[in-house]
């Protein structure tokens, strides 16, 4: 079973449902409120860990009732939290989220703790890991950690697994340590300047990133499906239809899954095609680390029609 290792953001997600979104200046009643472990770090870690995987996470949250809360939660579902830093004088990171009748969110995130994660941290972290094959990073932490992290994973041997989001955090300079990024439309066009309307635009995209360096990409296209450019070759993956109700961690829920694949040895559209099965089945449940287990995953395919990696090894089991 493959290890991975997470470097990212740990919040609590306050969550707002609501038939539309205010106008400014303007009130309007919700229908319900909840507040939920998230961020994008601690999302996909428990997106890994509930797909069998043994996970690392490196973050760092305030010693608030949030902090307690976020934590616990995380050990809950089987993430390895020693490497999660506490201070006392920043709290936890927040996201305060409004959902629509649409099930698409708009998102606003005070960071709080999660910008005290240093360099010394990662490097304390990554003196005694030593068997994860995947990392998996993103940018709502100082650029100096994902960077920091990124040089420790690549030291140690490890394929390095980039979700540049959110888009007002991308830094190019953290792109020359990535094996492999998977930026969604809205990243893409902050990264290229390309918007993504199509395959076409998606595949010229994947070129700008190989010119400069980037020789693996995922251009995600939401319910249009998602580019794989892989060393020059490149192939469309089909979107999975299915009715969403909450959107929110549905990138993060194909960003572990697919670190997940990739740390079992499957090959990179494989390892795509089973991460779009792990978002769509996502976003029909609320919260954004409700991710599916093995067994919901092979019934919904089983009902569909539908293979994926797991499917096609014959007595694979995970651990």
């Amino acid at each position: 079973m493959g290890e991975i290792t997470v470097v990212g953001s740990i919040n609590i997600d306050i969550v707002a449902f609501t038939n539309h979104y205010p106008k400014h200046g303007e009130t309007v009643f919700g229908k319900k409120m909840m507040a939920l472990p998230g961020g994008k770090g601690a999302n996909q870690a428990v997106a890994s860990a509930r797909l069998g995987k043994k996970v690392n996470m490196i973050g760092s949250i305030g010693r608030d009732l949030y902090g307690d809360n976020v934590i616990n939660s995380l050990t809950a579902k089987g993430v390895n939290t020693s490497y999660v830093k506490r201070v006392d004088d920043s709290s936890t990171g927040c996201a305060i989220i409004t959902v629509d009748q649409t099930a698409e969110n708009t998102m606003l995130v005070v960071k709080g703790a999660n910008d005290n994660l240093t360099v010394k941290d990662i490097q304390t972290a990554f003196s005694t890991i030593n068997n994860s094959k995947v990392l998996l990073v993103q940018m709502e932490i100082p650029e100096e950690a994902v960077i920091e992290s990124m040089i420790q994973a690549r030291n140690k041997g490890m394929f390095v697994v980039l979700d540049p989001a959110p888009a007002d955090g991308i830094t190019e300079r953290a792109l020359q340590y990535a094996d492999l990024i998977v930026p969604n439309k809205q990243e893409t066009k902050q990264l290229t300047g390309i918007d993504v309307i199509d395959l076409d635009s998606a595949h010229q995209a994947a070129e700008y990133f190989n010119q400069i360096g980037i020789k693996n990409s995922i251009i995600k296209m939401g319910d249009k499906g998602s580019l794989v450019y892989d060393n020059g070759k490149t192939e469309y993956v089909k979107a999975i239809p299915v009715t969403a109700v909450d959107t929110v961690g549905a990138g993060d829920s194909f960003a572990g899954a697919l670190a997940s694949a990739l740390a079992d040895g499957a090959n990179l559209v494989a390892s795509v095609k089973f991460a779009n099965i792990v978002a769509a089945l996502k976003v029909t449940k609320q919260g954004a680390q409700k991710v599916p287990s093995i067994d919901k995953i092979n019934e919904f395919c089983i009902k569909r029609g539908i293979s994926h990696y797991l499917l096609e090894v014959p007595n694979h089991k995970l651990v």
